[in-house]
């Protein structure tokens, strides 16, 4: 069964600006879904219409079976939302907070503190602090708590990683793995490529429109050529000679190396052009595909 469904869904701001451009996908019930794209794309304007605090220009969608307009009480009874800005009482303790969210929803954290019991253990210590005093990572954790003390059916997470250092993102993943398995359904948003591996399903997005829905590993293995990384002493001239190679189909710095794909599989003639343009101490190894190699090639198509 599915847990979201939207057909079509489309956002204008004033006349011009279209931040989402007819959407439509679902989420499974119990799965963790991505929405995956740079700044702009449009994941937040579609969080903020799935869980009612925006009005769609277009289309339609439904969470739990409600639809997003008609229905909007009752999906703000049954969802949970961490937006991107923390946005929690600073000037309240981490405590306070949570003792506020939990009646705001008629429940106690008393009643539902096995679904936060992992979390909040790893801030208890601290719940006499205000929240405005805490670090980007507990801050996360405390977000997500409020997020989670009544019990929703459907969890969203707008970028809750941005900003934050790699150890709490790693913890926060097995945190969302563990949620899970108590039957929440999860979608999340995230900037960060490597994340995607985390989901079960992801939607790739740029500039209002859903470029490719799959699973990672799928989306990985449409890619349609060989990748290799190369990398030299100089890289500029290393990009620039790989760009005006004949061979070249696609090539694009990535991190210490520059990951390029060929229309024939020819290493020799390729380090012979290499030396003819002087670049010096080529290194060439087959690479592994990622999700961005595979967004970068969606973008070009």
């Amino acid at each position: 069964m599915n847990a979201i469904v939207v057909n079509n869904i489309r956002k204008v701001y004033g006349k011009e600006i279209v931040a989402v451009d007819d959407v439509s996908f679902s989420v499974n019930k119990g799965e963790l879904f991505g929405l995956i794209g740079p700044d702009g794309a449009g994941k937040t304007s579609i969080f903020r219409m799935l869980t009612t605090l925006l009005l769609p220009d277009g289309g339609a969608a439904t969470v739990d079976g409600f639809d997003i307009v008609k229905d909007y009480k009752q999906i703000r009874n049954t969802v949970g939302y961490m937006p991107g800005k923390f946005s929690l009482y600073q000037d309240l303790s981490i405590e306070e907070n949570l003792n506020f969210f939990a009646t705001i929803f008629n429940t106690t954290v008393k009643a539902n503190y096995d679904l936060i019991k992992d979390i909040y253990v790893q801030i208890e210590p601290f719940k006499k602090r205000r929240a405005g005093k805490l670090s980007g990572g507990m801050k996360q954790k405390l977000a997500l708590c409020c997020a989670l003390i009544h019990k929703p059916t459907v969890l969203f997470l707008d970028e809750p990683t941005t900003g934050v250092d790699p150890v709490s993102r790693k913890e926060f993943w097995e945190m969302l793995k563990r949620l899970r398995e108590q039957d929440i359904t999860i979608i999340v948003s995230t900037p960060y490529m490597d994340e995607a591996d985390m989901c079960d399903r992801i939607a790739l997005m740029q500039k209002g429109k859903i470029l490719s829905i799959n699973s990672p590993q799928n989306i990985k293995a449409a890619y349609p050529d060989k990748l290799f990384a190369i990398k030299a002493d100089h890289m500029p001239s290393l990009l620039k000679a790989l760009g005006s190679y004949q061979n070249t189909v696609d090539s694009y710095a990535f991190g210490e190396y520059a990951h390029v794909s060929f229309k024939e599989d020819d290493e020799q003639s390729l380090k012979n052009y290499l030396d003819q343009q002087g670049i010096k101490n080529v290194q060439l190894k087959n690479a592994d595909i990622t999700i961005e190699d595979s967004f970068i090639k969606l973008l070009k198509q």
